[in-house]
């Protein structure tokens, strides 16, 4: 099977380096990597095209976002699975790739999904958060769960059955992706119990109060649109339940 990984960048010179490492040096298995920038304004292109022997796919243009981004790549995916890896997050190490795809051997495995740990911007060996997902049972979301997006691969007919990233949402289009097609499609996901990715603090949900409170605004939103009903608890125990991930070093 041939995996997808997708990377979305804009003005990402800092740490896209790291990304495009962690993602070539994926070893044991078929990966096609596809890049899309916004039109990026400092070096990112620049960098982009330092591996150009190694992407297989490129675009750079003005988009209508890091979700119109995410759409655009997955159009452009041709492989049998699709992951997506941000421009500021980098795969643990050299196997991950490798496991997932094991796990998907299983023909009746159309997700897969994994830990996270949160890291220093500048001093990424320091970890400052960790997110264990833990096995997903069914209404799990009721309860707050969600799995990180990073860490989160499916069939890319998933995609294509199901539709891809809302542009309604501005910070919160992934957790409306995973909650139509985990919880209201029931697609058959497997949990990979280990951190395979490192994300650096900071994301666009949680950089300031105003868009942590936006972001649960937006949560809201993804059930509506949904036709879900949530639990009278549910946008409570969501960022209730990060609290702990503080604490697990």
């Amino acid at each position: 099977m041939k995996i997808s990984i997708i990377t979305v960048a804009f003005n990402a010179e800092a740490t896209i380096r790291d990304t495009i490492n962690s993602v070539i040096s994926q070893k044991g298995v078929d990966v096609e990597y596809v890049v899309v920038d916004g039109k990026s304004k400092d070096g990112t292109v620049a960098i982009v095209k330092e591996f150009e022997d190694q992407i297989d796919q490129f675009v750079s243009e003005p988009d209508k976002g890091i979700y119109d981004g995410m759409n655009k790549g997955v159009q452009m995916a041709t492989g049998d699975i699709v992951g997506i890896l941000n421009s500021d997050d980098f795969y643990m190490n050299d196997q991950v790739l490798q496991k997932v795809v094991k796990l998907f051997e299983d023909s009746t495995i159309d997700g897969v999904y994994a830990d996270l740990v949160y890291v220093d911007a500048e001093d990424t060996d320091k970890i400052t958060r960790t997110w264990k997902s833990g096995t997903y049972e069914k209404g799990a979301f009721k309860k707050g769960w969600m799995p990180p997006h990073p860490t989160f691969f499916v069939r890319k007919e998933v995609y294509d059955k199901y539709g891809a990233y809302s542009l309604q949402l501005k910070s919160a289009a992934d957790y409306e992706f995973m909650l139509r097609t985990i919880h209201k499609h029931e697609i058959n996901v497997a949990y990979l119990p280990e951190v395979i990715v490192k994300m650096r603090a900071g994301g666009m949900s949680n950089a300031s109060l105003k868009n942590r409170l936006r972001a649960n605004q937006e949560d809201q939103m993804a059930w509506k649109m949904n036709d879900l009903k949530p639990s009278k608890m549910t946008f409570i125990r969501k960022p209730l339940s990060k609290v702990g991930q503080f604490f697990k070093k």
